[in-house]
This record gives structure tokens, sequence and C-alpha cells, in this order.
């Protein structure tokens, strides 16, 4: 084998390793946008409440299920919020994911981890629990991460 060819082979191996240590990094990339979009979401949240942090960072066809009931699309979003919001109970609800992932063409991700609800009445009995969540996040036209199930 020539020099030549041999330095052929070489360079493509090099090529083909650096071309999955930099998809590694944009994967790695995709997932930090993600996880830092799911704490800003929950900040929001616990800061501006539920419903305007819900219909901030759900996409325009998201899907929440609740209760075994399916509710579509944003406008669902705020008609759900609204007929389920009282000004008598101040609700307080946090959640952290424990796990991140998203596909290696960078449109889809998702995160599961610990959410802790704590529901005050209007005499001041609490219930706190504390559950599993699971979200699916799309990537949107402009860039940033929506999500499309919950």
């Amino acid at each position: 084998m020539g020099l030549k060819k041999l330095k052929f082979i070489v360079f493509g191996i090099l090529l083909l390793s650096s071309c999955v240590d930099a998809d590694k990094d944009t994967i790695e990339i995709w997932k930090n946008e993600i996880r830092e979009t799911e704490a800003k979401f929950s900040k929001m949240a616990a800061e501006e409440g539920i419903h305007k942090a819900f219909l901030a960072y759900a996409a325009e066809d998201a899907v929440l299920m609740r209760q075994d009931s399916l509710i579509f699309g944003k406008k669902g979003l705020d008609h759900y919020f609204l007929r389920n919001t009282s000004k008598d109970v101040k609700v307080d609800l946090k959640w952290e994911p424990d796990f991140v992932d998203v596909a290696q063409s960078g449109d889809l991700g998702y995160t599961y981890g610990t959410y802790w609800l704590t529901v005050q009445d209007s005499t001041g009995h609490q219930t706190q629990r504390e559950g599993v969540f699971h979200t699916v996040w799309k990537r949107q036209i402009d860039g940033t991460w929506r999500f499309v199930w919950d």
C-alpha cells in the first residue's frame, strides 16, 4: 500500500471519528437546551402561576393528560386551567427532570422526573403530593423547545 493511499485512509478514519464526537456533542447540547427549558418552565410555574407557564411552554398542538382525559391544543389548555383554577386555593407545583434524552435528528426529546404539588385550601389545610411526570418536547421552527405531551 502506498503512502498516499495510507494518508487517505487515515484522514478518512479521523474525519469519521470526529463526526461521531460532534454528534455526541450536539446531542448533549440539545439535552442541555431541553433541561434548561424544563427548569425555566418549572420556575415560571412557581413564580407566575401554573396556567401562565403551561401556556407559555406549550406547542400549539400540545396535549395534556389529566385524570385520564386528554386536553388538546393551547386553547384547550387555557380553557382547562380557567375551569380548574380557584382563587380560594393556593397551588404550588415544582418539578425537576431526572432524565433527558433527544432524538439524533434533534427535533424531539423527552424528560421524566419527580414533581411536588402542594395545595392549600381557603381554611389553610395543606395537601402535598409527589409523583412522576413525563414530557415530550418538540423543537420549533425558531429553535425553541415546546412541549407536545405532558
